[in-house]
């Protein structure tokens, strides 16, 4: 069972929040709190697993309220409840630069109590349990081979100790396909296009992984981060102002320049098309993908048609499993794939399904994704000189 402390000031979003979880399997609500002061004790008192946590309240909000939890429990997940609009975008985004794990978006034009409450669960409830399951021990189980390392190819590395050797045998996950052969490419070929796929988790692992890339950087950057309308514009300028490289959010015809980084707009897909030399940016509202829009499989399908052996993705941490089916169509024409590992990643989902696939190269954890995209694009592109 997961323990829920739910914060916040108000009767009625507590209440809500409480009905919405009620009914949830697995999940229980231990407690409530009116502001962030009351919290930090009933957090001590009930050590819950997750507590969800409003941005606006009376004598310490949201924000102070996860930079003075995150001083004695690094690890509890703590889930904002925001509102969507500018405002609510910017302080949810300072809450997970705070330290914050996830958010949801509070219920608006809602035509009745009883919709506002299946809208909280909907959105609340497999963030819960992914959050929530991942604090708790799994139960015992016989050992196994080193299933985070299957099905990659020769030349990747292991990031455990004690792996078998690259390019050996390695069991697959229980229930995962059989890892298919490589696809046929030149080793260390050119590099045109970097393509990163996250969700849960991401807004921090993709600032640290733009930190470590270099204003020189030669080819452009593209990104899909679940977040909803709104709150990806405002990433998109807190990443510019933090980041070397020029970020901006994906508007519809740009050109894919070297050194800008392209976010996906919320609830707009983003793919690419071909103009003379020129590559430009298509926005479109398709049908969500993966319960998402937009969407990783998307994005890299387009990146794929476009770029094939010239690209290089990662998909960083992140629920669910978009960006699985997208990768192997990447990895089948060629293309060289990252994931990051599930030490450093909040949930393991995105990632996880990619390397149980078998269709990772590297799984790397996040303080070497960085190093390692810079230093494909470097090799690849002295290479095709040289040639």
């Amino acid at each position: 069972m997961i323990s829920v402390l739910v914060v916040d000031d108000s009767v009625v979003v507590r209440r809500l929040i409480v009905d919405a979880l009620g009914e949830a399997p697995g999940i229980q609500v231990v407690g409530t709190a009116a502001n962030g002061l009351l919290a930090q004790a009933k957090i001590d008192q009930l050590k819950p697993d997750v507590v969800t946590m409003d941005i606006e309240m009376p004598q310490m909000d949201g924000i102070e309220a996860v930079r003075e939890l995150r001083k004695r429990h690094a690890s509890l997940p703590v889930i904002m409840f925001s509102t969507l609009s500018a405002a609510g975008a910017s302080a949810t985004l300072e809450a997970l630069s705070a330290g914050a794990t996830d958010y949801v978006t509070k219920p608006s034009n809602v035509g009745s109590v009883q919709q506002s409450i299946a809208a909280v669960r909907e959105q609340l409830v497999p963030k819960i349990q992914a959050l929530g399951g991942r604090r708790r021990p799994p139960p015992a189980a016989p050992p196994r081979g080193p299933a985070p390392t299957a099905g990659l190819r020769p030349g990747a590395v292991p990031t455990r100790p004690g792996l078998p050797p690259a390019g050996a045998a390695r069991p697959a996950p229980m229930g995962a396909p059989p890892a298919r052969p490589a696809a046929k490419r030149a080793p260390g070929g050119r590099i045109d296009i970097l393509a990163i796929g996250s969700s849960t988790g991401g807004p921090d692992a993709l600032t640290k992984v733009l930190l470590g890339l270099p204003t020189d950087l030669p080819v452009p950057v593209v990104i899909t981060q679940h977040m909803p309308p709104v709150f990806t514009k405002m990433f998109a300028e807190r990443l510019d102002r933090a980041t070397p490289l020029k970020v901006v959010e994906a508007g519809e015809g740009m050109e894919l320049t070297p050194g800008t980084v392209y976010i996906a707009p919320g609830d707009r897909h983003l793919i690419f098309v071909r103009k003379g030399t020129a590559t430009l940016t298509q926005l479109n509202n398709g049908p969500q993908e993966n319960s998402c829009r937009p969407a990783v499989d998307v994005m890299f399908r387009s990146v794929a048609a476009l770029y094939g052996a010239s690209a290089f993705a990662a998909v960083l941490t992140g629920m669910g499993q978009d960006g699985r089916g997208g990768a192997k169509v990447l990895r089948d024409s060629g293309a060289e794939i990252l994931a990051q590992d599930e030490a450093s990643s909040v949930v393991w989902g995105m990632p996880g399904a990619v390397v149980g696939a078998g269709l990772a190269d590297e799984i790397l954890p996040l303080d070497r994704i960085a190093g390692a995209l810079v230093n494909r694009v470097r090799v690849g592109r002295a290479a095709a000189v040289a040639r």
